[in-house]
């Protein structure tokens, strides 16, 4: 028997003698959170942190101990599971590892996988092939009508072999009037580039590295695009996926332009003017990429504490669970533990569950909380996009989706990072909880590096859901993106103090008290496909 999301709401309510209790007043808002148990708050981030837990990967052993540690702890709560009977959605994955011996040739010339180059596919073929590609450059690979840039415009790229170039021309130029300046759109985005290339009928992308414009050293590239990979399932075998994904060396992308007679930062230089046309480099690529491919299913992890009047209407609390695994590093297996990104969060969300849960036996909000945890946000938000498409709760249903990828675990701070700027009415929730704090609200210091779009609360987002990231990865230690981000040194570390985690989590708790005990549907601000989504749902 299938039990539904609202049955099992309507039964818990009845259960626990809440209606009888609907007439107590809302959870008061905090500014602090004395129950706040940050001894449980380390262990957790240790626990997932931990060799043991090899770095968190997908439909790994890693994997296994993470959910069961997720459902364990949501059961000891007492939360309701958050998929039917089930704390667990099942993500159909398929696991692809390339062959780590792959060559690259383009006119002759040879270049070394993970060193010069990377490729991956998420079609599920045992071989992906480029015999004597064409080579097309197609600039910044946007077309984008509303900006009247269009770098597909006049070429020919079906079958073909495209060069990129990495985040869009904003950020090249440092022009407010082209795309948004310095602060990157979803244009420069990688995921954008491989599906534009992908519509375009393009067989392989290699986007060119650098690391200004990527936000990341080569290393972050390498360490995230080879070994095994994932890839949602389709029911045709991901065939209308890009045949080949991509990267480059800026070295490698200056010999092959220099080899089609050009220089590649002159023509860079111009690929970020808008009437710049794209042309092909009379030049051909060869690869053979073998592939092992296993299917399995990933999971995500949810748990509901339902609302006293108004259930159905949900606000969900979210940080991915997953991380990188084990690479090679050097030759060498290195497990990357991914302590900060993301069991900082993931640890977040169960100190927040259990806070509200305690709370709720006397002062029970009006809306749920739904407290979520998906798989493969490191591989390109998979779980969330699953989530975002088989739903445990109507996604016109969702209040707001907060979302946390990375806390601030040193000292406290005078200030809370706002994401993106007019975006949604979600902006003022922050601003009115950090002021609570005698904190002030300070715009993202690189909005160069499209955070925006790299996190799951972005496909929730492209359903209509507004949302908040809160992510502190490099603001508070510098030394962050340099020499921890996805690599082995993002260990747990028995010296950090937490104040900004105990700084953080009550500020979230505030914003999260405040939207389930209050009617308002927080609207999306400039418009977008986001904010059109929400108006057909009838929440703007």
């Amino acid at each position: 028997m299938i039990i539904t999301w609202d049955k099992l709401v309507k039964n818990f309510i009845l259960a626990s003698g809440l209606g009888a209790i609907l007439s107590l007043p809302a959870i008061a808002t905090p500014s602090v959170m004395p129950q706040l148990d940050l001894t449980q708050y380390r262990t957790d981030v240790k626990t997932l942190a931990s060799d043991a837990f090899g770095g968190r990967a997908p439909l790994s052993e890693g994997e296994t101990l993470t959910i069961t540690y997720l459902e364990q702890a949501f059961k000891e709560m007492g939360l309701l599971p958050g998929f039917g009977e089930s704390y667990l959605q099942a993500v159909p994955l398929a696991q692809i590892t390339a062959d780590p011996n792959m060559q690259l040739d383009i006119a002759g010339m040879t270049f070394a996988n993970g060193s010069e180059f990377t490729a991956r596919t998420q079609r599920l073929v045992e071989t992906m092939t480029l015999d004597n590609s064409d080579v097309v450059f197609v600039g910044y690979g946007i077309n984008a009508p509303e900006y009247q840039w269009n770098d597909y415009q006049g070429v020919d790229v079906k079958g073909k072999t495209v060069i990129v170039l990495v985040n869009d021309p904003g950020f090249a130029t440092q022009d407010p009037q082209i795309f948004k300046g310095n602060a990157m759109t979803y244009y420069g985005r990688w995921t954008y580039k491989y599906e534009e290339a992908a519509r375009q009928g393009a067989k392989a992308v290699f986007i060119v590295h650098e690391t200004a414009p990527a936000a990341y050293g080569w290393e972050v590239v390498q360490n995230s695009n080879t070994g095994t990979k994932f890839a949602l399932v389709d029911a045709d075998r991901n065939q209308d996926q890009l045949g080949v994904m991509g990267w480059i060396q800026h070295s490698v992308a200056q010999k092959i332009f220099a080899k089609a007679g050009l220089d590649f930062d002159t023509v860079k230089q111009q690929a970020a003017q808008r009437h710049f046309k794209s042309m092909p480099l009379k030049l051909q690529a060869q690869l053979s990429l073998k592939n092992h491919i296993e299917r399995a299913q990933s999971h995500n992890v949810a748990a509901i504490l339902p609302g006293s009047t108004r259930p159905e209407e949900v606000v969900m609390m979210h940080a991915h669970w997953d991380h990188l695994g084990t690479v090679l590093e050097n030759g060498q297996p290195e497990i990357i533990n991914g302590a900060v990104d993301n069991a900082s969060g993931v640890a977040g969300v169960l100190a927040l569950a259990r806070y509200f849960k305690q709370q709720s036996l006397n002062a029970p909000l009006a809306r749920s909380i739904v407290f979520s945890a998906f798989t493969a946000e490191e591989t390109g938000l998979l779980g969330a996009q699953h989530f975002a498409k088989h739903p445990s709760v109507p996604t016109h249903n969702m209040v707001a989706f907060l979302n946390i990828d990375g806390m601030n675990m040193g000292q406290g701070v005078d200030y809370i990072l706002r994401y993106g700027e007019g975006v949604s009415e979600l902006e003022q929730d922050l601003a009115l909880a950090a002021k609570a704090q005698g904190r002030v609200v300070k715009a993202d210091p690189r909005p160069q590096h499209g955070l925006m779009f790299r996190s799951d609360h972005f496909a929730l987002a492209q359903q209509g859901v507004p949302g908040l990231l809160f992510m502190s990865l490099g603001d508070t230690d510098p030394d962050y993106i340099a020499h921890k981000y996805h690599r082995g040194a993002d260990d747990y570390d028995p010296n950090w103090s937490l104040e900004g985690v105990r700084q953080d989590l009550a500020l979230m708790a505030a914003i999260l008290a405040n939207l389930a005990n209050s009617n308002n549907w927080p609207r999306w601000l400039e418009d977008s496909d986001f904010k059109a989504k929400r108006e057909q749902a009838g929440r703007e």
